[in-house]
């Protein structure tokens, strides 16, 4: 399962023995203690800001890196995942889905002012669209935003936000004309954590355990008007432009984690003896295997062909759209699969917890949900695709 040359040039590979690096020194030998306490420190952030992994694809002059394409964010996903707690990498990373409406659509000032905070890893951003009614249907949302002067007046709820609790800045989703319907009449604004009227309370999960997750309520915040991000009423075309990215980043971290499952079932395979052989002797282990393998090969070739097709100008479209919402349920299934496989090799060993399978495989289902659950993917994915 090596990377297809064709596509990487001599940084991508520098960046992903970084990131690699990063991952075994900084994260690795904590990520149990993380895991069982719930959290992970803040300092965090500023070494992943200090390595570059903040600033990818943000102007220089807000501390980021320029000029990079998907593959960065491919090989990045896929080294982080060595860690084996998606919890630890959602939180942060959550500034990958909630930073990019405040550079593609915050006024100059706005930008100015939030993104060097953010990308130097001082201070942290967070996504605020599912409400506790709405689910994957972003254009059902209800917390609305009244204007009143130079502010608006911002009322509703909104919960599962990774990064929740400790977030400094929230991209939120509001509905600003009342009387239209769907996905018209939908803002984005930039609310800062600390605004007056608004409450967080931590929510309990299944797996992402290091991940911290709130449900927020607004009560009467004022947010400035200035703080609007792109147009009023125009605020879905920012959410669906910022999904693609992040269900990318959802499937190359699901085909990391599966690789981390192949990896570790294959090790113990070949180490743990069984009736007098070792357990890779055994053909229905082999097949298991090779199972395993096939679906990281898939997902692979089709991630790295995703990869590709970002980054140039005439594969945009409806047709990219689908491919991504493609992706990520194969993405997704893969992991799913190998993740089983993984504790079923690895059998007792397998359920115990602060193993890498163990917490891989309470986190899968997270990954077919986020972002668009697999059901929503293949609709949406039919609709681009014209049928």
């Amino acid at each position: 399962m090596n990377s297809n040359p064709l596509y990487y040039t001599p940084d991508h590979l520098a960046f992903a023995d970084t990131i690699r690096k990063f991952t075994a020194q900084e994260i690795t030998p904590f990520v149990n203690e993380w895991d069982e306490a719930g959290t992970f420190p803040r300092e965090l952030y500023k070494k992943a800001a200090d390595i570059g992994l903040l600033g990818l694809g943000y102007p220089e002059a807000y501390g980021g890196t320029p000029d990079v394409d998907a593959f960065y964010t491919m090989l990045a996903s896929i080294e982080l995942a060595q860690c084996s707690s998606g919890g630890l990498l959602a939180s942060l990373l959550s500034h990958s889905i909630g930073a990019p409406p405040i550079k593609n659509f915050g006024s100059a000032e706005l930008k100015a002012k939030v993104l060097p905070q953010i990308l130097s890893g001082e201070k942290i951003s967070a996504l605020a669209i599912t409400e506790p009614g709405g689910g994957s249907d972003v254009a059902a949302l209800k917390t609305r935003a009244v204007r009143d002067g130079d502010h608006y007046i911002v009322t509703g709820e909104k919960t599962f936000i990774t990064s929740g609790i400790r977030a400094d800045y929230y991209s939120v989703a509001v509905r600003t004309d009342p009387d239209a319907k769907g996905a018209n009449g939908v803002s984005m604004l930039l609310i800062e954590g600390n605004t007056p009227g608004l409450s967080k309370s931590p929510l309990d999960k299944m797996g992402w355990w290091a991940s911290d997750t709130a449900h927020l309520h607004f009560d009467e915040c004022r947010v400035p008007v200035s703080n609007l991000l792109g147009p009023e009423n125009m605020g879905f075309l920012v959410i669906m432009q910022n999904f693609n990215m992040e269900r990318f980043w959802l499937a190359a971290s699901s085909y990391g984690f599966a690789k981390v499952c192949y990896e570790d079932a294959l090790a113990w395979a070949k180490d743990r003896k069984t009736f007098g052989k070792r357990l890779v002797d055994h053909q229905v282990m082999r097949h298991k295997l090779v199972d395993m393998a096939t679906q990281l090969q898939t997902t692979r070739a089709l991630l790295e062909d995703t990869a590709w097709k970002l980054g140039q100008p005439d594969q945009q479209g409806s047709d990219l759209v689908a491919q991504i919402c493609i992706l990520k349920n194969v993405a997704t299934r893969a992991m799913q699969f190998c993740a089983d496989a993984a504790v079923q090799t690895l059998g007792g060993m397998g359920y115990m917890r602060g193993t890498r399978v163990e917490r891989i495989y309470r986190e899968v289902k997270v990954n077919m949900i986020g972002g668009g659950a697999e059901e929503i993917m293949k609709d949406l994915a039919s609709r681009q695709l014209g049928y």
